[in-house]
């Protein structure tokens, strides 16, 4: 059975680590778009307008296929490429996380910088709360009122709850359920002759 299940944050968390007289500020973010993660930036770039660098990283997807780290002036790969790091050893996605400096003054090196980056995301990630969701797969079920029964019954089998439902002339309702179950879900309602289904 192939996994159908995927780690994230429940809210937002923040995390903090000093050297040498630098801050570095991390915040973390759950995510499910582009346009959320640059809500997010442009806002912390506004709140802590005065700092020296905003470093980020982000995992999107169920699959984790959308990710972007950035090392916002920093030397290449000291502060994105850290921060993904612990964002792929924490196993999380739909996650953003942005790790703000203040500069204190010290050259940290480049070790230095890339440790200080890594610490302070691990530390956003240990205050944040880490759930786990499925990846769901959503019907649509059209079908004639005399087999409501039948349909109401193959539902509770799955322990599904009906979504968007409207029982008018013609009944139809959606439904979302996990990957692992939705071919054989699929198959129990198919059998009933009278009802439609379709993928969203």
């Amino acid at each position: 059975m192939f996994d159908d299940t995927y780690k994230t944050i429940a809210a937002p968390s923040e995390g903090l680590y000093k050297e040498k007289g630098s801050k570095f500020l991390a915040f973390a973010y759950p995510v499910r778009t582009i346009e959320e993660v640059k809500g997010h930036l442009e806002q912390l770039r506004k709140d802590y307008f005065d700092a020296r660098h905003h470093c980020y990283a982000y995992i999107l997807g169920a699959r984790k296929d959308a990710f972007r780290a950035n090392d916002d002036g920093e030397p290449s790969g000291t502060g994105g490429r850290p921060i993904h790091g612990q964002l792929l050893s924490a196993d999380l996605t739909d996650t953003l996380i942005v790790v703000v400096r203040y500069f204190g003054g010290i050259l940290l090196g480049a070790s230095g910088l890339a440790n200080a980056y890594k610490t302070a995301a691990r530390d956003a990630i240990d205050h944040a709360t880490v759930i786990e969701k499925t990846i769901d797969t959503r019907y649509r079920l059209g079908f004639a009122y005399e087999t409501m029964n039948d349909v109401m019954r193959i539902l509770k089998e799955y322990d599904l709850k009906p979504e968007k439902q409207d029982f008018n002339l013609d009944c139809s309702l959606e439904v979302a359920i996990r990957q692992s179950q939705s071919v054989r879900f699929y198959d129990a309602v198919a059998n009933l002759r009278t009802v439609h289904i379709e993928v969203l």
